[in-house]
């Protein structure tokens, strides 16, 4: 009687995990940039573009502004949009602050201050002034980002430069 030798069991699979939102959403469409063959100079403008069209304080002209930007100067799209688009969570933090200085700084000091009270009292009594206080306040905020935003956008273009220069040497791909 002979015995076979009992079956050697398969080392055990690990089921393969799929890639986390953050790595599918963030990290794969920025890898996947990085290799199309962008210069260091033209991802370092993108990103700054990015980032400063992602922080204007009026909601919905975001992606009209950074593809018009993109297309004109010849930059990459998608880049900037999801660059401005991930800016989003702080765009909403900062609309409200800006928008109140914006009113301070447009407005009259003789008109309400924003805040969502009078806001609120405008609306239900005199919503014609209400709208011209939020028109002030979004104008305000508009020429606070705007002055705001020109530093902002060359520190970041000139100081991601040397980044992306190194970024791309280790991705083994040849710039400038």
């Amino acid at each position: 009687m002979s015995t076979s030798p009992a079956p050697v069991p398969a080392p055990p699979v690990d089921p393969v995990t799929p890639p986390s939102w953050w790595r599918r959403r963030v990290v794969e469409p920025v890898l996947t940039i990085l290799r199309q063959g962008l210069t260091p100079k033209q991802l370092s403008l993108t990103v700054a573009l990015g980032v400063v069209f992602g922080l204007v304080p009026i909601l919905g002209i975001t992606t009209l502004l950074g593809t018009a930007t993109a297309v004109r100067l010849r930059l990459n799209v998608a880049a900037l949009l999801l660059v401005s688009h991930l800016m989003s969570p702080v765009q909403l933090l900062l609309i409200i602050p800006l928008m109140k200085l914006g009113a301070k700084l447009i407005g009259s000091n003789e008109g309400p201050e924003l805040t969502l009270e009078k806001l609120k009292h405008l609306f239900a009594t005199d919503w014609q002034e209400a709208l011209h206080l939020l028109w002030h306040a979004g104008l305000g905020a508009l020429l606070i980002w705007a002055v705001a935003s020109v530093p902002l956008a060359l520190l970041l273009n000139f100081g991601l430069r040397p980044l992306f220069r190194r970024l791309l040497a280790r991705q083994g791909v040849v710039t400038e």
